[in-house]
């Protein structure tokens, strides 16, 4: 059965159908208008979110921008402290901060910049507290001096730890547990260990009060970057500074070489009848060996030789010391035996108690070729002598300067005597000569030191130091020199 619609229902259907449409536009234009509102907000939002983060690249492209200048234009370090924190504290928006850097002990942190307006960051006596009746200003003045133990408090927790923290509210933190500590404020703060190349340097901090709020994801992702490339900059601060000290020092022991080769003997001396020839190489930059001539007058002459036990600089201001009393000894006419006394006696307070002088001292006669010799603890010396073709070892009794005050000094030591025939060939050295090493750690020793000595003595002194430091050079094949050498030859014509 069909229905018929009249003019006026259809009129009314078509005003229905009409009226829904006109429900359901409504409804999706208020859908729409909801999703345009949020569309909205979120780019509003997107928007200060980028404005943010353009910010936050900017602050620490400015901190990365100073720190390089700092590095090229070679700040002092102090410089570079305050620059480091002024530079975090405007990345992360900081009211404060505070750098501690580990002493050279590597036992304590101290404050090497905190900044005016930084809260505490370290936990401070109730005796500390009681007398400054919490003064704020006095306590940040006795922070200021104030060395931390490295592995105590927040700071060495964080150093311990090795990892950035974030701390919302500092007096809460597990460092302030101890009684006998006090902490005052309510402190939020970020921190970071400093490390470069694996080693520990210290302790970065940026603090504010709570009430300015608490730091955020964002900013301890920042702080963290900041942070890194400031270990960066300190330890290449601290490589550039240490280069700078290293240059300093040795243009220094440059200096003091040029010195001790002014103290050294500049050619032979002329001694009649006799053919001299010494030389000295240093294991390092300054030797602890020393050789001398000294012209007594009446045709005698003092030849001496010494080492000094130990090497570097102690042991050439020992040895420089040796030779100007043994020299004003000799001088004042004193003889040989009491003049090695006197030396033993005045320098035995200034030795250390592991450190002592061999020395050995020659007075030769130009007329007769007597010789008087005097060994305190030195190498003993052997002769060759001509007529026989042998070798002759002279090593009288005698104890090394500085190992008494004088009583077991002198009852030991003796003056001893003898002489050199023509062509006889008396060699002196020091131990750097027979304990010579080559790679696979054997010594030079005395057999190839003498034999070389008999080979050579019938081509004159030169000749005998010459093949000796020869075959030294062949022997050791490389491997580094270990001790000072010191060599004279004394030849009777």
């Amino acid at each position: 059965m069909s229905t018929v619609l009249t003019g006026a229902s259809y009129v009314d259907e078509i005003e229905n159908a009409l009226a829904l449409s006109l429900c359901f536009s409504t409804f999706l234009l208020f859908l729409l208008l909801l999703k345009w509102r949020k569309t909205k907000a979120l780019l509003e939002v997107t928007e200060g979110m980028k404005k943010t983060l353009e910010g936050e690249g900017n602050r620490l492209f400015d901190f990365l921008h100073m720190l390089g200048i700092a590095l090229e234009e070679d700040h002092s370090a102090s410089t570079l402290h305050r620059e480091i924190v002024d530079g975090v504290k405007e990345v992360v928006s900081s009211k404060g901060g505070a750098l501690y850097l580990l002493s050279g002990s590597g036992r304590y942190l101290l404050p090497k910049h905190i900044s005016k307006k930084c809260p505490l960051l370290i936990g401070l006596p109730m005796e500390v507290f009681e007398k400054t009746g919490g003064d704020m200003d006095v306590l940040k003045s006795h922070v200021q001096l104030s060395k931390v133990p490295a592995g105590e408090g927040m700071l060495g927790s964080v150093l311990s730890a090795g990892v950035p923290q974030k701390v919302d509210d500092v007096k809460y933190h597990e460092a302030f547990n101890d009684a006998f500590l006090h902490y005052e404020g309510d402190v939020t703060a970020m921190l970071a260990p400093l490390t470069y190349g694996g080693r520990d340097l210290g302790v970065l901090a940026v603090a504010r009060p709570i009430k300015e709020g608490l730091f955020t994801t964002s900013e301890f992702t920042l702080f963290r970057s900041a942070s890194e490339q400031a270990a960066f900059a300190l330890g290449n601060a601290t490589i550039h500074q240490e280069a700078g000290e290293k240059r300093k020092i040795e243009g220094e022991l440059r200096t003091a070489q040029q010195v001790q080769q002014v103290l050294l003997p500049k050619g032979k001396p002329e001694v009649l009848g006799y053919e001299i020839e010494g030389l000295n190489r240093p294991a390092r930059m300054i030797s602890g060996d020393y050789y001398d001539y000294i012209d007594l007058g009446e045709g005698r002459w003092g030849i001496a030789i010494a080492d000094v036990s130990g090497k570097g600089v102690a042991a050439g201001l020992l040895m420089a010391m040796c030779r100007s009393v043994l020299r004003a000894e000799l001088r004042r006419g004193t003889d040989p035996l009491s003049a090695v006394s006197q030396v033993n006696k005045l320098m035995f307070n200034d030795i250390k108690e592991d450190s002592f002088v061999s020395l050995a001292l020659y007075i030769i006669n130009e007329e007769n070729g007597h010789v008087q010799l005097v060994r305190a603890g030195h190498d003993k010396a052997p002769i060759y002598r001509k007529s026989t073709d042998s070798i002759e070892w002279v090593k009288p009794p005698g104890l090394a300067i500085g190992l008494d005050d004088g009583v077991v000094f002198d009852r030991i030591t003796r003056l001893h005597e003898f002489d050199l025939e023509e062509g006889d060939t008396l060699l002196l050295y020091t131990d750097g000569v027979t304990e010579a090493n080559n790679l696979a750690e054997d010594e030079f020793g005395a057999e190839r030191m003498v034999e070389i000595l008999k080979e050579s003595s019938s081509e004159g002194v030169e000749s005998v130091l010459k093949n000796l430091m020869k075959s030294i050079n062949s022997f050791v094949s490389g491997a580094l020199q270990s001790d000072d050498i010191t060599l004279i030859a004394v030849q009777k014509k």
